[in-house]
């Protein structure tokens, strides 16, 4: 319980990152359409948003090689008070595109700088504690910032200075407590070519993850409100598919450890195409309880295949490679997540709001056909690393879930009985 207690700081910084950069997608949305912006245009804030998340991936761990934890955090949160104070100030889709990004480098560097900091203090006894606690508390931060919609005006000083000062609120707990930060530790590098040859159907997964998961984060707003939701039930669309997918964690868990997790992506990626498909052609315009419904379900498919995915990675992945691997699976997620909302909006804009379903389930089903021929390419893996929930925050993570000797778990081991497999279908992709 001490432990716990001296990670009160770490914990209320998160909470509030979340709460704060968290409500700005879905408030920008809703803000964009009440001033005039095209869907196109906002979907252009979700991918300047993860654009952001990406490039700070990049320079976080730098950043606080230079100027330590609480210091790198620090820019951090300024970064989105930043973002959030100037949106009312400079009222066009390419300033707010900007501005997007810079909440994006906020959540990634905040991320970066709390989940290093983590990791440097737990050890084999806390792990499961510490991490446990975590992920309820950055949970928690999300279900939260979805339900301030309910209450925040779109296109108002109010609600984007209400964001701001959160963000600036989460500087306190990590500026007044008295524990020392940890020193600092070198950056993973992206090896994102090996990485696929060694988990295509991995590689394959996360980056339909980051096709479908932000796309409905940030276009879904828009979606909702073309649908007939109002405000408050556009807060619930978007906290019920958070809660769902957080509901489905321990049961995929449970069957990720149980079975090859290529067939897993299949049979999720059925569910989620059964959904989205239920979704688009079930519902008519008007029928709240349907769509929340459909969202609750559409989180506990779609949200789970980042997990489930960099699982399978890391079990074919040699130990040495852990590190390398996690940063270069963020590396294909933002790939997708970039993408994602400009193509959505666009075809939503063209098509209607059903477009962004029929769009999800495409990807869903390239993924099913793409796992299905590895299959016949490459046997199940052998014994398999515990399944965890992995948050889609920055690379360091890797570090802090990492199974190392020092920490006494053992390491995710590479199939005993496919030894080569990884080393030559790397030649193969060289050729």
């Amino acid at each position: 319980m001490r432990l716990l207690i001296s990670f009160t700081a770490l914990f209320v910084s998160v909470l509030l990152v979340q709460l704060g950069s968290g409500s700005l997608g879905p408030l920008d949305a809703l803000s964009g359409q009440a001033l005039g912006f095209t869907t196109v245009e906002i979907g252009w804030l979700g991918s300047a948003h993860f654009a952001g998340f990406f490039i700070g991936c990049i320079i976080a761990p730098r950043l606080i090689s230079a100027v330590g934890h609480s210091r790198a955090f620090a820019a951090g949160a300024a970064f989105g008070a930043i973002g959030a104070l100037m949106h009312p100030v400079l009222e066009s889709p390419t300033a707010w595109a900007i501005l997007r990004g810079l909440t994006g480098l906020c959540i990634s560097v905040s991320y970066t700088s709390v989940e290093s900091w983590l990791q440097a203090k737990i050890t084999r006894t806390n792990r499961g504690r510490v991490f446990g606690i975590y992920r309820v508390v950055d949970l928690t931060g999300s279900l939260g910032a979805q339900g301030l919609i309910a209450v925040l005006p779109p296109a108002e000083y109010v609600s984007y200075n209400l964001v701001a000062a959160i963000c600036c609120l989460s500087l306190l707990p990590l500026a007044l407590t008295r524990r020392a930060p940890p020193p600092t530790t070198d950056a993973a590098a992206l090896r994102p070519l090996r990485t696929m040859a060694i988990a295509p159907t991995a590689v394959m997964g996360i980056v339909v993850g980051g096709l479908t998961g932000p796309s409905f984060r940030m276009v879904g707003p828009v979606v909702a409100e073309q649908s007939g939701l109002d405000r408050g039930d556009i807060a619930l669309f978007l906290a019920l598919s958070v809660a769902g997918g957080a509901a489905a964690q321990v049961p995929i868990g449970m069957i990720a450890d149980r079975m090859d997790r290529r067939w897993l992506l299949v049979w999720i990626s059925v569910a989620a195409i059964i959904t989205c498909s239920g979704i688009a052609f079930l519902l008519a315009p008007g029928q709240v309880t349907g769509y929340l419904v459909g969202s609750f379900l559409f989180g506990t498919t779609t949200f789970t295949i980042y997990s489930v995915a960099a699982a399978y990675a890391n079990d074919r992945s040699p130990p040495e490679f852990v590190v390398d691997l996690n940063a270069s699976l963020l590396f294909f997620f933002s790939v997708g997540a970039i993408a994602s909302p400009l193509v959505t909006a666009a075809l939503v804009e063209r098509l209607g709001p059903d477009a962004m379903f029929h769009f999800i389930s495409v990807a869903h089903a390239v993924l099913i056909a793409f796992s299905l021929w590895r299959m016949t390419r490459r046997p199940a893996a052998g014994p398999v690393a515990p399944y965890r929930y992995l948050p889609r925050t920055a690379a360091t993570l890797a570090r802090f879930l990492r199974i190392i000797p020092g920490n006494g778990t053992a390491e995710a081991k590479p199939p005993a009985d496919t030894p080569d497999d990884g080393i030559e279908e790397e030649a193969e992709m060289k050729r």
